[in-house]
């Protein structure tokens, strides 16, 4: 997420009662996660084994819970909570809107769109041309949508992203790290029914262009669909997924976070994909492998009782 206008670091550390160290002087122009970052941006880091990369990182000031050496030109606000303290500049930033309408009066609806009875448009959506948003169709906050774009009945789109932090000496163990991010829709894309896709955490979850999503898919926070893929039924992307352009995913397969599918690779139905995996490949199985290989597999594995009898006669296995 960026901010409207710069923050300087001194409100910052003001702000979350944290210690300044390094450049005191600079200003953030946004805040985002460690994989999403850019020059400005506020990151932030609570695990000793996660340092490096993010003070490394091209965030340009850095929430942390130890004070360390800091690297040239960044700022560190040192803190015993980075978490509490990152989420509060969420909340500083990006406030819940409470609707007052179906339709919010900021959203912008392009010409030739169709609204079917139902559809709730949140604060400060975009919606280009000529798309059909079917009935009971749920679009959050900051949402955009291209053109020529059609949802289904019931999609939830732009929900929160699932992402806590457990806190194993209280009653409430798990600490909701508030959204900020958005979901981005490009042109010619088609959401089936009762789909759900999450808004990233920080930065934005993106279906590309020409893509056609099937019914009840889901699609976690952060995830980067390609242009021209095609996901059938009851597919699940963990958060921060990266699929490339024009892969095909069959029914049910699931697909774990932070990894990538390379561009027009196709998973066969009820997979299991733990790891990135090339593209312009076949894939089948849990955990996937390239689907002949996986077959053979399957294939010996239905003669073994077949083989141990003619080894050891009617013994049990």
């Amino acid at each position: 997420m960026k901010f409207e206008q710069p923050v300087s670091v001194q409100w910052l550390a003001e702000y979350t009662g944290a210690k300044l160290v390094g450049n005191t002087t600079q200003e953030a122009t946004g805040i985002n996660e460690i994989h999403k970052v850019t020059n400005g941006d506020i990151s932030f880091v609570d695990f000793e084994k996660y340092y490096n990369a993010c003070l490394n990182s091209a965030a340009t000031i850095i929430i942390i819970n130890k004070e360390v050496e800091c690297p040239e030109g960044k700022t560190l606000l040192v803190t015993d909570d980075p978490f509490t303290a990152y989420v509060k500049i969420v909340k500083r930033f990006r406030p819940f809107e409470p609707a007052s309408s179906m339709v919010s009066e900021t959203a912008v609806i392009g010409e030739g769109t169709h609204l079917q009875p139902g559809v709730f448009v949140g604060n400060h959506v975009t919606i280009g041309r000529n798309c059909i948003i079917h009935p009971n169709v749920t679009i959050y906050d900051h949402t955009e949508i291209g053109d020529n774009v059609i949802i289904h009945a019931g999609c939830v789109i732009g929900a929160d992203a699932f992402y806590f932090k457990r806190r194993r000496d209280r009653a409430v163990q798990y600490d909701k790290l508030e959204s900020c991010g958005r979901v981005i829709i490009h042109n010619d894309v088609e959401i089936g029914a009762g789909t759900t896709i999450d808004k990233g955490v920080s930065g934005d979850t993106i279906i590309g262009e020409g893509t056609k999503l099937d019914n009840h898919i889901h699609i976690g926070h952060g995830a980067v669909i390609g242009r021209n893929c095609l996901f059938a039924a009851q597919t699940g992307i963990g958060g921060k997924a990266i699929i490339e352009d024009e892969v095909i995913l069959w029914g049910q397969v699931g697909v774990s976070k932070d990894l990538t599918i390379g561009k027009g690779a196709v998973v066969l139905a009820q997979s299991g994909i733990p790891a990135s995996v090339e593209g312009g490949k076949t894939y089948f199985g849990s955990p996937a492998g390239e689907a002949k290989p996986k077959m053979r597999e399957l294939a010996w594995i239905k003669r073994i009782p077949d083989l141990w009898e003619k080894i050891y006669g009617n013994k049990s296995l």
